[in-house]
Formats: C-alpha cells, sequence, structure tokens
C-alpha cells in the first residue's frame, strides 16, 4: 500500500513538472468572413484597390505571445472597388489571367511564419515564406496583435513571382503605360 502511494504521489509530480516546463502551443483559426485583405496596385498615371478573400488561416500563440501563422489566400476572389461596370469587370479579368496572377493554374497563395520576434507587447516581426504562382520566397514584415485581431501591412515585388505584365524592370518604353513592381497588401484580421 505505501508504494502504491508512493508511486502515484512520484507520478504525480513528475505530471506537474513536465507541465510547469512545456509550452503549449494554442492555434486560432482565422475568421474568414470578418477578416479583409486589401490590396493597392501602382501605376505611373495612378493605382488601384480591391480585396482578395482568406480561404483559410491561423495564428499561434503560446499564452499571449504570438509564436506563429500559416494562412491560404483565394486568388480567385480577387475584385476590384475603385471602378464599376465594364472596367471593373475588365480589371479583374486581367488580374486573374496569366499577365497577373494565373488564377486557373495557381487558384490559391499561401504564407507561412518562419520566425517571429517580439519587438513590444503586442508588435511582433515576422519572417515568413510565402508561396505566389508557385514561387516562393521569403518575406519580412511588422505584425500587431490586440485581443481576437491583429493586423499587417505588406510590400510584395510582384516581378520576384513572374508578374512581369507592365514592369518596367523588364519592358522598354511602356511611358505612362508603367505598372510598378511593388503592391500592397493590408489585413485586418479576427480570430
Amino acid at each position: 500500500m505505501k508504494n502504491s502511494i508512493k508511486n502515484l504521489a512520484a507520478i504525480a509530480i513528475v505530471a506537474f513538472m513536465t507541465m510547469s516546463f512545456t509550452t503549449v502551443d494554442n492555434k486560432k483559426v482565422v475568421n474568414t468572413k470578418n477578416s479583409k485583405i486589401t490590396w493597392k496596385g501602382y501605376k505611373v498615371t495612378g493605382s488601384h484597390q480591391g480585396t482578395i478573400g482568406i480561404k483559410s488561416g491561423h495564428l499561434n500563440f503560446n499564452g499571449d505571445k504570438l509564436t506563429g501563422g500559416e494562412f491560404t489566400i483565394d486568388m480567385s476572389s480577387i475584385t476590384n472597388t475603385d471602378l464599376s461596370g465594364e472596367y471593373k469587370d475588365k480589371l479583374e479579368g486581367h488580374l486573374k489571367s496569366d499577365d497577373f496572377f494565373g488564377v486557373k493554374k495557381f487558384p490559391t497563395a499561401h504564407l507561412m511564419f518562419t520566425k517571429v520576434k517580439s519587438v513590444g507587447k503586442n508588435s511582433y516581426k515576422i519572417t515568413g515564406n510565402i508561396t505566389i504562382k508557385g514561387k516562393t520566397e521569403t518575406i519580412k514584415f511588422d505584425l500587431s496583435v490586440y485581443g481576437n485581431k491583429a493586423n499587417v501591412s505588406l510590400k510584395i515585388d510582384r516581378t520576384k513571382f513572374d508578374v512581369r505584365y507592365g514592369s518596367t524592370s523588364f519592358f522598354d518604353g511602356l511611358k505612362d503605360k508603367a505598372i510598378y513592381d511593388e503592391f500592397d497588401l493590408i489585413a485586418d484580421l479576427e480570430f
């Protein structure tokens, strides 16, 4: 009987110590309906903007500290919000075509965090791998988390993903038809 009590006590102590020193990640799934990604692309004569949908995503936390994350973007959901009618439809179709994101062949884009560094109470420096059109590049950006919300602003160089249409990096003589290589993504996430 004494050995049974000693064994149970030993098991309880080992279990308690293991739990004390074990980090437990908590995966928080992104609410895709309440989250929003806005894009903005620039050209010599102005800019265009719109939205793109999140297919799935999550952020990993250890307690209240961000430790990782992963997102899949639905490229077929690209919409334009600054035009209407025929011009809106033409731009959306062109963005989905092989000139830009080749949505039929590459229906999703992917972002996976590879390093998360806390730089303040709710602020993080993120390093991640982003895949667009089957090409993966490393990207760095800042992310802020407040309660069940997070926001981030990214600049992406489209030419690294073979999106060359209208780029002065690849074509001469474009003049006022040139489209800048970098575009912005602003994500407001809820989980």
